[in-house]
């Protein structure tokens, strides 16, 4: 159905996020990816949304001067927020160890921004689902990390994943969401194309 409305258009996933591209996939698009590196680096007075907007935007105007008359780039964010911090990707074990321990037993929110560009407009879209987790062991921790790497996802977990299964005790919001991916939104917006 989506992929009929945009047929005339050429999509353009500016992520090499898996997950995303299956979300794409899924919904019957036609795209191709493209990834610029692009610092994820954002100003230290923005907060919560402003943060996932401003890096998909920031994602999105790399690709500015490329994009064709009938191209629909998207680029998105995603980060977890706890006790008022930003939890990115971690860089490493250690990191994603500390990262873990500090969400075990408590509740988070994960933070996505979604960011539809054209050359005529740009649209950004947020969602916030709050992540409720069971209390996790030492051993639980590692194993987790050692046996699914999390590097490429924010707060070190994928919902998705082992951890998902055995630590999250309640969602409110979107499940997409927290895999990186407010799909129900994303789709009432492509629908206006």
């Amino acid at each position: 159905m989506l992929n009929k409305k945009l047929e005339n258009y050429n999509i353009i996933l500016a992520s090499g996020s898996p997950r995303r591209q299956q979300f794409l996939k899924d919904l019957g698009l036609n795209f191709t990816v493209r990834s610029i590196g692009v610092e994820e680096v954002y100003p230290k007075y923005l907060h919560g949304n402003e943060i996932t907007s401003f890096l998909a935007q920031l994602k999105a105007d790399a690709y500015e001067k490329t994009l064709n008359e009938n191209d629909i780039l998207i680029t998105a964010d995603t980060v977890v927020r706890f006790n008022g911090r930003i939890f990115g990707k971690p860089k490493d074990a250690d990191n994603a160890k500390k990262m873990l321990t500090e969400l075990s037993n408590n509740e988070h929110e994960v933070i996505t921004s979604i960011c539809i560009k054209t050359n005529e407009s740009t649209k950004i879209i947020n969602d916030t689902t709050v992540v409720h987790l069971e209390k996790l062991s030492e051993e639980e921790i590692e194993f987790y990390i050692n046996k699914y790497a999390p590097y490429d996802k924010a707060g070190s977990y994928g919902i998705q994943e082992w951890l998902g299964y055995i630590a999250v005790k309640k969602i409110e919001g979107s499940f997409f969401n927290v895999m990186g991916f407010p799909v129900h939104k994303f789709y009432k917006e492509m629908m206006k194309f």
